[in-house]
């Protein structure tokens, strides 16, 4: 079985239930919620031998996202530690004009001390590939250094490096994410980018497909992906552009779909698909996901599989 790595933040995600403001909610709904985790629990589930490295509390809110990823299979391998906490959001969800919000309560976060040296990255090294974002840079001085390291540990290992820009506005500006993204960005071979993200932080406007050839050209990727939302995606590899249209979903559950997507794509690569296979997989895991509550993909190859005949039988009509 293929294997796979990543490395980042995951908080406890608190939901009130229905339309219910945080405020004067008197129960929560309570996820582990994390990109780098997501796509190790999508991947695992869609049958690669994933790893999420990171440091947390020695507490019980710390146990507790170890528990849920225990749950999906993936192998936590982290640093536990007397010093720092565990990071929360909460998220509200309710129909126009209040719409969806989220409030982040992250500061003093365990993981955002963590160094390359205190992890187990023997994990990394034996690795078919490695995956990060852009969020975990984002966190702190010390994680941008952990962040570079590891890539280049991935890629000293034969590991393939993998990294999602996955832009936060509330955790810095496009200024400060271009500035350090781009220095990361010769440590990568697929690079996953976001269509509105690439024109916000990297400054590249035009369609999908012009930013997806720009970024080919401009970088020496083995695979860029440029994803649009409810269009679906585009992927040159090899000097080819290949487009992929999205899946039509609810929009009952969205968050996570982008980290559903990235861990289809990488499960279906690691085991052997071309990368028009892995862009189907990616956008059907990513339809599944806006079906299901909380953070995580949890799906199946059979659940994938079904939506990707389903939907050729609707293009067959």
């Amino acid at each position: 079985m293929p294997e796979l790595a990543t490395f980042g933040e995951t908080m406890l995600r608190l939901s009130p239930p229905g339309d219910q403001p945080v405020e004067t909610a008197g129960t929560f709904a309570v996820h582990a919620a994390g990109a780098e985790s997501n796509v190790a629990v999508a991947a695992q589930r869609l049958g690669v031998e994933s790893t999420w490295l990171s440091k947390l509390p020695d507490s019980p809110p710390g146990r507790r996202v170890l528990a849920a990823l225990r749950q999906h299979g993936v192998d936590p391998a982290v640093v536990l530690t007397e010093e720092g906490r565990q990071g929360t959001y909460y998220l509200e969800s309710a129909d126009p004009p209040r719409g969806r919000t989220v409030t982040y309560d992250r500061e003093g976060a365990a993981v955002r001390t963590a160094t390359a040296a205190e992890l187990p990255t023997d994990r990394i090294e034996r690795a078919d590939a490695f995956h990060t974002t852009g969020i975990t840079p984002a966190l702190s001085d010390t994680l941008a250094t952990t962040t570079a390291d590891l890539l280049e540990l991935a890629r000293e290992a034969d590991t393939t490096t993998a990294f999602d820009l996955n832009y936060r506005s509330k955790l810095w500006s496009p200024e400060a994410a271009r500035e350090t993204v781009t220095d990361l960005l010769g440590l990568v071979d697929l690079f996953v980018v976001a269509d509105r993200d690439a024109e916000t932080v990297l400054g590249l406007s035009g369609s999908p497909v012009e930013t997806a050839e720009r970024l080919d050209a401009d970088y020496d990727f083995e695979t860029v992906v440029v994803t649009r939302g409810d269009e679906g995606a585009v992927a040159v590899h090899d000097g080819r552009t290949h487009e992929r249209p999205a899946i039509p979903a609810g929009d009952a559950h969205p968050v996570g779909t982008g980290d559903a997507f990235v861990g289809g794509f990488l499960a279906s690569r690691l085991q052997g698909g071309s990368v028009p296979d892995a862009l189907a997989y990616g956008t059907a895991t990513a339809a599944l996901k806006r079906t299901v509550p909380g953070d995580m993909a949890v799906v199946t190859p059979e659940a994938v599989e079904r939506a990707l005949a389903d939907e050729s039988e609707m293009i067959e009509r």
